[in-house]
C-alpha cells in the first residue's frame, strides 16, 4: 500500500498523491473541457513553443505586443490574459525537467503573470476567467504564495464546483500564512456537500489528509514554498 508509511514522511507522501488526486480532478479545466477563453485549452497554449529559443522569442514578442495594447488601455483584458498565460508559458518552458520545479528565471515570469493577474481583477471581469484562475494557482504555488493561490483556487470552486476543486482550496488555504481555518472549514463542508452519496466517506478522509499533508509539508520547508 501507498500509505503504509509513519510519520512526517506519511503525510508527505499522502500529500504528495493527494495533491495529483486534486490535479486530475482539474484536468478537464486544465485541457479545455467544460468552458474557458483560452481557445483549446491550456494545452493548445502551450504548443508552438516547445522550450526552443525560437519559440520563447515568439512568446516574448506576444507580451511585447500586448504591453503595447496596454499602454494604450490600462484596462485591457484581452491584453492582461495574454500577459498572464504567456508569462506562465515562459515560466514552464525553463522549469527542471526532471523536478518540475520552476528556475529563478521561471520564477520571475511568473511574478510578472502574477502582476498582469491582480491588474485582470482589479478590472473588475463579471465572471473573472476560471481557466487563468487554475494557471494562477499553479504560479502562485510555485511562488510559495499560498494566500493567493487560495483566492484563484476560489475562482476556479466557485465556476466550477467539486469536491476535486473545493480539496484544492483546503489545501492552498491550509497552507496560507497564517492558515485561513474559515476557509478550510467552509470548502470542506462544500466538497462533503458536492460529492457523490457514496463517496462522502472516502471525500472526508481525503480533507483530512490534505489538513495533515498540509501540516506536514510547512513544518518539513520551514516557509511551505513548493515548485511547480
Amino acid at each position: 500500500m501507498i500509505f503504509d508509511l509513519k510519520g512526517k514522511r506519511r503525510r508527505f507522501v499522502q500529500g504528495t498523491y493527494l495533491t495529483l488526486a486534486v490535479l486530475m480532478g482539474g484536468g478537464l479545466v486544465l485541457f479545455g473541457i467544460g468552458g474557458g477563453s483560452l481557445n483549446g485549452g491550456l494545452l493548445n497554449a502551450f504548443t508552438g513553443g516547445g522550450g526552443s529559443s525560437s519559440g520563447d522569442k515568439q512568446i516574448q514578442q506576444r507580451i511585447d505586443n500586448a504591453q503595447k495594447q496596454l499602454a494604450a488601455n490600462p484596462r485591457n483584458q484581452a491584453a492582461l490574459q495574454e500577459i498572464i498565460r504567456d508569462n506562465y508559458q515562459l515560466a514552464t518552458l525553463s522549469a527542471d525537467q526532471t523536478t518540475g520545479a520552476f528556475t529563478a528565471d521561471g520564477k520571475k515570469n511568473l511574478l510578472q503573470a502574477s502582476d498582469a493577474w491582480q491588474r485582470y481583477l482589479a478590472t473588475n471581469p463579471d465572471k473573472p476567467n476560471f481557466t487563468l484562475a487554475s494557471l494562477m494557482t499553479q504560479a502562485y504555488q510555485g511562488l510559495g504564495d499560498y494566500n493567493k493561490a487560495q483566492k484563484a483556487a476560489l475562482i476556479v470552486a466557485d465556476a466550477q464546483p467539486s469536491s476535486a476543486a473545493y480539496l484544492r482550496v483546503i489545501q492552498y488555504a491550509s497552507l496560507a500564512k497564517p492558515p485561513d481555518t474559515r476557509t478550510v472549514d467552509l470548502a470542506s463542508q462544500k466538497a462533503l456537500d458536492l460529492a457523490p452519496k457514496g463517496q462522502r466517506s472516502s471525500v472526508k478522509k481525503q480533507i483530512e489528509a490534505v489538513k495533515a499533508s498540509a501540516t506536514g509539508t510547512s513544518t518539513q520547508t520551514g516557509t511551505g514554498t513548493t515548485g511547480g
